[in-house]
């Protein structure tokens, strides 16, 4: 299945905790900077259904950040599984399993050695149907495709796709869908990469439920652990044209490419090619209904590093469309280093060391419309993990402006500065320019360096609750805002925080500066959300004042020490008047 990357989602929820870890269990134990890191590990986990009851014969892979390499095992009967020998990396889980999909929650968290950690997933729904020709004849081996058109919340998406084949008796079932709302056709050239391949019907226009084209196609509602029946299809048998052309890759090492081929916001079909005897291959889309397309191609090396096309609009008009020439370019990349300032804080003392293997750091795009053209192909903007030395690489970008920030493990060090530049030294008067104040702007297969992110020893934390109205819960969208109380503090973007307040209440944060800060609260609103992600961007500079004065204004003040774990900080009956 090729999931639809919910690119803006994903930009919100990690800007409004960009030093919180994504973990979902503490680690098992503190290591003593003293001791050392250990050199292997293992994480122990247990994977359940929606009603927490252990799920038997799930394929649980984890990969480390940044790694294309996975190590895989299954559950037992408890629903339990281990993995051992991992190096002390940041690690993401994917799970598979026949009528059910993965809760991520946010998105795949990320795991370390020592975590015990708890997985869900979530038996989905089912389509089922039959496909008969003009005679009422059952039409067999054909695919059927199901493709969500809106999400649970009715918003708009060009989603998730699953395909079956009929039997002999025409009837088809797709299983394992997320909620939402469908469209369901059959025929047309095989749509989802390493699927059957069809021969009989691939030229022929694919056929909607009932018997449409995709304008006027039924739209199916599924719930999960629900079975929507007598979803036929009359099968049209309507010929299609034919889609050709070449692409051009940028090097001898991009031995394949993919390309596709979509109209208006529907799903594109994907035509794969390798070629192995110079820096250009052919493709070819069968079954293609009359209208207006856009083609985009991408290519990659055996290290990852992609390439795209520019997107080229085509016609089909009653006539095949062939000579469609596309050209992929490198996208861009940022190269740098994580440094940590231990300062030998006697507050500190045992406290865990960050492992710059542990550390990720993230891009986050200022314009989403060029992530978005090639976002259904594969996912862009992945973290970047340092190495032992804490030199990273962030590949891929697509042209842009972007603003950058790392995760961190360990709770108690903190985030003091991201600079870009060459390090200061006798020799140059170069200045490093402050990355959290200003974008970062990346063209098409350049190659920028010195992005130098500072972290300094003495982290604080803070937990605690805000007491709601008695007998309801808070309302969803509360936000809970960090906002520096000391004046030569005032503008430091990395001195600002925000995260959510659940609806019981609960909120926490980590990695916080040293310092006095002005705590302010937003409960509910529709723009809490967004003002929460645009706290830390760079031009938000207003938006950072008008937090900070109405935090003054509230004269609620908490002061952190270095290393300090504030555990049960408890937020006024009434939130502060805005």
């Amino acid at each position: 299945m090729f999931a639809s990357r919910a690119i803006g989602i994903t930009f919100i929820l990690a800007l409004t905790s960009l030093c919180v870890p994504a973990q979902t269990a503490p680690p098992a134990a503190a290591t003593p900077e003293t001791a050392g890191p250990p050199s292997t590990g293992s994480i122990i986990g247990r994977v359940v259904d929606e009603n927490g009851q252990p799920l038997k014969g799930v394929t649980v892979q984890v990969r480390a950040a940044g790694s294309n390499e996975a190590q895989i095992v299954g559950t037992d009967r408890e629903g339990q599984f281990q993995i051992n020998n991992l190096a002390p990396l940041a690690y993401t889980f994917y799970l598979t399993m026949p009528a059910y999909f993965p809760d991520y929650g946010r998105g795949p968290g990320r795991y370390h050695i020592g975590d015990r950690v708890t997985l869900k997933m979530i038996k989905g729904g089912v389509l089922t149907g039959k496909v008969i020709d003009a005679n009422g004849d059952p039409v067999v081996m054909v695919n059927v495709y199901a493709q969500m058109v809106r999400d649970a919340y009715g918003r708009p998406i060009n989603g998730w796709t699953e395909a079956r084949a009929t039997d002999d008796r025409g009837i088809y079932r797709i299983y394992g869908l997320r909620e939402g709302t469908y469209v369901v056709f059959a025929g047309g050239p095989g749509r989802l990469r390493g699927f059957y391949k069809e021969s009989v019907f691939e030229f022929d226009v694919p056929t909607y439920a009932p018997s449409s084209t995709r304008e006027t196609a039924a739209e199916i509602s599924v719930r999960l652990g629900e079975e929507a029946t007598d979803v036929d299809i009359r099968y049209r048998s309507e010929p299609g044209r034919v889609v050709s052309g070449d692409v051009t890759v940028p090097a001898k090492t991009h031995r394949s490419f993919a390309v596709m081929l979509t109209k208006g916001g529907e799903r594109g079909q994907y035509a794969e090619t390798s070629h192995q005897s110079d820096e250009k291959g052919s493709f070819v889309f069968k079954g293609v209904a009359d209208g207006d397309y856009s083609l985009i191609a991408q290519s990659s090396d055996p290290e990852e590093e992609k390439a795209f096309s520019e997107t080229k609009q085509v016609t089909v008009q009653g006539a095949d469309v062939t000579g469609v020439q596309l050209t992929t370019k490198l996208l861009g990349s940022v190269s740098g280093r994580v440094v940590s300032e231990a300062r030998k804080l006697a507050e500190c003392t045992n406290k865990e060391s960050p492992l710059s293997t542990e550390t990720s750091v993230i891009a986050w795009p200022r314009n989403e419309e060029a992530a978005k053209q090639i976002a259904p192909f594969s996912r862009l903007n992945d973290p970047a993990r340092p190495d032992e030395q804490g030199n990273f690489r962030l590949r891929n970008l697509a042209p842009g402006a972007y603003y950058f920030g790392p995760t961190l493990k360990a709770r108690q060090w903190y985030v003091n500065s991201i600079t870009f530049g060459p390090p200061p030294n006798a020799t140059t008067k170069t200045k490093q320019v402050d990355a959290t104040r200003i974008w970062t702007n990346v063209k098409t297969a350049e190659r920028l360096s010195g992005l130098t992110i500072s972290l300094a020893e003495g982290g604080a934390s803070l937990r605690g609750y805000f007491v709601p109205v008695p007998g309801e819960p808070v309302p969803a969208g509360s936000f809970l805002y960090l906002a520096p109380a000391e004046r030569e503090k005032a503008t430091d973007v990395l001195r600002f925080f925000a995260t959510p307040i659940s609806r019981n209440g609960l909120f926490e944060l980590y990695n916080i500066a040293p310092g006095r800060y002005w705590v302010l609260t937003q409960i509910g609103g529709d723009d809490s959300a967004a003002r929460s992600a645009k706290m830390r961007l760079p031009h938000e500079t207003e938006t950072r004042s008008l937090i900070r004065r109405e935090a003054e204004a509230a004269k609620t003040e908490i002061e952190f020490k270095p290393c300090q774990e504030i555990g049960d900080f408890r937020l006024p009956l009434k939130p502060p008047a805005r």
